[in-house]
């Protein structure tokens, strides 16, 4: 596939049938892996695709992929990462969006729609350390500094061990790991799915079980948008989704539109199936780690949207007005013990 870069949009005319595919995505490693991963699934289901330039690849540059010395939090959220994106797909400059999904906000523009989810990779957080003697969260002595932009890992790590200092952690995998190599910090937790992805998964000391970290709604999963009048399109990625994917993704995603989250709430949500059956656990935190709140549900995979939403109502009514008063109080600075490494 051809590959090109845009920093500005422009309005096309529509496709034609004989007009080539055009699949937006960012220009990190990882975004551009997961780019070629859904153009090599749409190959294998559709041979003709596989023609010299029946595909394209378009690269663009996202405000939270150029602005990196502040977190996520101070920025405004996780819609950083997708509203260029978003433009381009509305004004015709792609046909798809290949995404992170849990960098996806709960909503989505109208006039598009995100029908396609991949099959899941493994959905939990690796730790990486820089001493080799160090295993585990455990194992880090007290005052350990962590690398993390996630307000999920820091309000974890902190209701394990509130001495330790979280820092604002951003950039591509690669710039972490340097970073970590450096001596920046002792330690990093970065999503295992990525790493697999780009059979970089040999870098990481241990991976966490949802009980040491419960993960981030939609970790692990790639999502493919499109225009919801775009037949094409949706033919084309409709025969690329995974059910059951999509399924735990969709009840992880009511589970966080239901607590109004975004990247200024440490929220974690993880729906598996097991023998039929849809298992879900939450949890919301304050983003010190001195409150933590779960929950779990279990039910038909049919009903997954509602047992998420329910899960969300449920944990939202436990933890009562005052916790999301102090959360508002709290989110325009960074939480007590984090700060800011370029």
């Amino acid at each position: 596939a051809s590959v090109r870069s845009s920093t500005s949009l422009f309005a096309f005319t529509p496709a034609s049938p004989s007009d080539p595919f055009r699949i937006g995505t960012r220009g990190s490693p990882l975004a551009l892996a997961q780019a070629y991963e859904t153009r090599k699934r749409l190959i294998e289901k559709f041979p003709e695709l596989a023609e010299e330039g029946a595909l394209e690849i378009c690269v663009m540059k996202t405000q939270g992929d150029m602005i990196l010395d502040k977190s996520l939090m101070e920025l405004g959220g996780k819609g950083l990462f997708t509203k260029e994106l978003d433009t381009a797909l509305l004004n015709n400059e792609v046909d798809i969006c290949v995404h992170s999904m849990k960098d996806v906000p709960t909503w989505l523009p109208d006039k598009t729609v995100l029908p396609c989810n991949l099959p899941r990779e493994d959905t939990n957080d690796a730790f990486i350390a820089g001493d080799g003697s160090v295993k585990s969260i455990a194992d880090l002595p007290d005052n350990s500094v962590i690398g993390t932009a996630s307000l999920r890992r820091q309000a974890q790590l902190l209701a394990k061990n509130p001495t330790f200092k979280c820092v604002n952690f951003r950039g591509n995998v690669q710039t972490r790991l340097r970073k970590l190599d450096d001596g920046v910090v002792d330690a990093t937790l970065l999503a295992i799915a990525g790493l697999k992805r780009m059979d970089m998964d040999g870098c990481a000391t241990s991976v966490l079980e949802w009980d040491e970290m419960l993960p981030a709604v939609a970790q692990g999963a790639i999502g493919i948008q499109c225009r919801d009048d775009d037949e094409r399109s949706l033919a084309y990625i409709g025969a690329l989704n995974h059910p059951d994917t999509k399924a735990c993704v969709d009840c992880e995603r009511a589970f966080l539109g239901a607590l109004d989250g975004n990247c200024k709430t440490p929220i974690a949500g993880q729906a598996r199936i097991v023998n039929g059956e849809m298992l879900f656990r939450g949890l919301i935190a304050m983003p010190d780690g001195s409150e933590l709140y779960e929950t779990s549900a279990s039910g038909s995979i049919g009903d997954a949207v509602d047992m998420g939403r329910k899960a969300g109502e449920e944990l939202k009514a436990r933890v009562g007005d005052k916790f999301f008063e102090m959360m508002v109080e709290m989110s325009p600075q960074l939480a007590p013990g984090q700060v800011t490494t370029k």
